[in-house]
């Protein structure tokens, strides 16, 4: 079912009425109600914060975007409640093959969760709608989220302590006062454009076309990459098993072409036909073409107006670390704009939102772009060394991690955060503060389970004093939690809510405790 706008409707809601009164006030408005926004959404209203979200559409869309869910994504949607049902309708992967030329077999292939034992596998593939919807189903059952659909915000103003928005619904307009604004509305931001801001980056001179067809194909849940297939000579190509029957297929293009016909049956069916075979039987599910930047903001907090996801950010989808990266935005604001609201800390800890999600940006960025430039050489030198590294691959081991047909998404560690408390003690291995917690296997669950959204000391054995507001969870010395966190008997680690290390101690004191947690809570910041 398509709506007025054109857009496929997977989820009919129908438009929400404007407020009683003409000037409405809210603590948080998230704009865009899609999976970034949705679980910052869902993330404060867990925490009991009341939140609104604006979104233009008045129903979910159909239309293909993300597929491809990371391991950390989906330890993000566990906390939120909305793993289980993330991981029963997808579709698990860990293993992805590349191949090159007409060759049959692939040069090599590569493994996405190489530490076994953990809860969740190193992808899934689902579409995005499914995403939105299982978060938004967490989202209705909480009544502090109200969410406004067809909604659109025409006007923003930036006040000393909040934001103004000028909205327009089917049935009127109104003003909404908001102490927080966050931008979670796209590539096209209407909050980024009506505040005058922009991207800087970079744009790729090339197109690619996605058809996502439905076909009944014995093929494995696996990530199929070629580089220079029969099919597709001098260009990429990329495979992926989706729910309900349904594949993604990408092929590379190129720059100078026509978008339009590019989409039509008769231009996409041979591309699908050789790949698959002359007599498979399919139906179209989607077809588009795309080009993409991998551009930021410069900043993506502005006074009270904060920006996650696309709105803040554009990669390519080689790696999968579009959506990905803005799930992990929202990881990462949703604890630190709690103890704000709160009165827990002070409005600089926003500041380290925008420092530790530019990281992840320009980490994500960089990746992309070196995806971007390895598929597609630029000159006959670029050329000669990609096809060099693609032959030693089939035999050297030392060749593959040069192999970029994208570097899958992972979690970010934030090396440098001013709220991580620097090592003193001398460790071997391990977790270093600013990097994720890694998942094991508990008696009765699993590790990052047992962290939740709190502050939490990890500790191996002892009697060991926390802070009233950390959350105390013993390991077993030597379980596979402590091992791989590195910890010895009487050894502890710092969580943050969002799973990152904050600090670790081979002998802990209540003193060290306390006052790394004041770091983490951003009490001593010194940001200029």
């Amino acid at each position: 079912m398509a709506n007025v706008t054109g857009i496929p409707v997977y989820k009919k809601i129908g438009a929400t009425p404007v407020p009683v009164t003409a000037h409405d006030q809210a603590r948080v408005v998230i704009v865009g109600a899609g999976p970034v926004g949705l679980a910052l959404a869902l993330d404060l209203g867990r925490r009991g914060q009341p939140v609104t979200v604006l979104n233009r559409l008045d129903f979910v869309a159909h239309c293909s975007k993300a597929i491809c869910f990371s391991k950390r994504s989906l330890d993000i949607l566990d906390r939120l409640g909305a793993g289980d049902a993330a991981v029963e309708k997808g579709v698990t992967w860990n293993v992805g093959k590349v191949f090159w030329g007409a060759s049959e077999s692939p040069i090599y292939q590569f493994d996405t969760l190489p530490v076994k034992d953990q809860k969740r596998p190193g992808f899934i593939n689902i579409q995005q709608y499914y995403i939105e919807e299982y978060l938004l189903d967490g989202c209705r059952a909480l009544p502090n989220i109200d969410i406004r659909w067809g909604h659109t915000v025409d006007a923003v103003t930036a006040l000393n302590d909040g934001a103004e928005l000028t909205v327009t619904a089917v049935d009127g307009s109104y003003k909404l006062r908001a102490d927080w604004i966050v931008a979670c509305d796209g590539a096209r931001s209407t909050v980024r454009d009506k505040l005058g801001l922009d991207f800087e980056g970079r744009v790729f001179e090339d197109n690619f076309l996605i058809a996502d067809i439905r076909m009944k194909h014995e093929m494995p849940a696996e990530r199929w990459f070629w580089f220079d297939p029969p099919f597709n000579p001098g260009r990429s190509a990329l495979m992926h098993k989706q729910p309900d029957d349904v594949w993604r297929l990408d092929f590379q293009l190129g720059w100078n072409i026509d978008r339009e016909a590019a989409t039509r049956l008769e231009n996409v069916e041979p591309f699908i036909r050789a790949m698959l075979g002359e007599n498979l039987e399919f139906e179209r599910e989607w077809y588009s073409v795309y080009s993409f930047q991998c551009r930021r903001m410069a900043r993506f907090v502005h006074g009270h107006v904060i920006f996650a996801g696309d709105a803040a950010h554009l990669v390519s989808p080689f790696g999968a670390r579009g959506c990905n990266g803005g799930l992990a935005d929202a990881d990462n604001l949703g604890w630190k704009l709690d103890l704000v609201l709160n009165g827990e800390a002070d409005e600089s800890l926003i500041e380290t939102y925008n420092l530790e999600a530019v990281a992840t940006a320009d980490e994500n960025i960089l990746n992309s772009t070196r995806s971007t430039d390895f598929l597609t050489p630029k000159s006959k030198a670029s050329q000669a060394l990609r096809d060099a590294v693609l032959e030693l691959a089939k035999e050297h081991a030392f060749a593959r991690p040069f192999v970029n047909s994208g570097r899958l998404s992972t979690a970010v560690s934030y090396a440098e955060s001013p709220l991580s408390t620097p090592d003193e003690d001398a460790w071997e291995g391990g977790v270093a503060p600013g990097m994720p917690v890694l998942d094991a296997p508990l008696a009765d669950g699993w590790l990052l389970d047992e962290l939740g959204n709190h502050f939490v000391l990890l500790a191996c054995g002892g009697d060991q004093p926390v802070p009233p507001s950390v959350r105390l969870v013993a390991l077993e010395p030597n379980g596979l939690a402590a091992q791989r966190l590195g910890l010895m008997p009487g050894a502890s680690v710092l969580v943050r809510p969002d799973q990152y290390v904050a600090a670790r101690w081979q002998q802990p004191t209540p003193t060290a405790v306390e006052t790394a947690l004041r770091r983490a809570k951003g009490e001593t910041l010194c940001l200029q």
